[in-house]
């Protein structure tokens, strides 16, 4: 991953033009995350801490430990969520996840910035800190079958999505049962559930 700083300023605008179906993506990865009533989430990748903002309002019981590599956008989601039910921290997908263990794991428009190998090991490494039953939420860009269906524009350097059919693969090797929540075009919300 670069260096580069999101502007939580500019953060929604910059979503809303690049990605037309951000509000929606949003939408489904909340609704995906609140099935279960989980009560202790991971957010990897918090951002401005919108879409834990959505789930938590339909958690009431939950509580949320938010990841990201940005302060300016940890201090964004600050701002944003009720510091009584979020513990935030600064961190990397591609260093050790937080001990856990987790109802939920969930992550929206981060992943993609791994390469695939670095996808399959953080897979594995959720695996690893969620209860039995647990899930994995994640929201993010994928390589379409067709390229018609590709509208984000990615630059293959920071960002690195992959096929959703590989994303499958590598969760199916890191013990997780999946499901595709919702897709469309180039964007998909994928539910991972290790089994009790």
């Amino acid at each position: 991953m670069s260096d580069f700083e999101w502007d939580p300023e500019t953060y929604l605008a910059l979503m809303a033009e690049e990605i037309p179906d951000y509000p929606r993506l949003q939408t489904e990865v909340a609704a995906a995350a609140a099935t279960g009533a989980p009560a202790s989430i991971l957010d990897l990748g918090i951002g401005s801490g919108l879409t834990a903002q959505r789930v938590l309002e339909a958690l009431p019981e939950a509580e949320l430990l938010g990841i990201d590599a940005s302060s300016e956008m940890l201090a964004a989601a600050e701002a944003t969520l009720n510091p009584e039910r979020t513990e935030l921290r600064m961190g990397r997908l591609e260093e050790p996840l937080p001990d856990g263990p987790f109802d939920l794991v969930m992550s929206t428009l981060a992943v993609h910035h791994l390469s695939g190998s670095g996808k399959a090991d953080l897979f594995v490494r959720i695996a690893a800190v969620l209860e039995p039953g647990g899930r994995f939420v994640l929201g993010d860009l994928v390589v379409p079958a067709d390229p018609a269906d590709v509208v984000t524009p990615i630059d293959w350097i920071d960002d690195t999505p992959s096929s959703l059919d590989e994303q499958l693969t590598w969760f199916a090797e890191a013990g997780l049962t999946t499901h595709v929540h919702w897709q469309h075009r180039d964007l998909a919300v994928v539910v991972a559930e290790k089994q009790s």
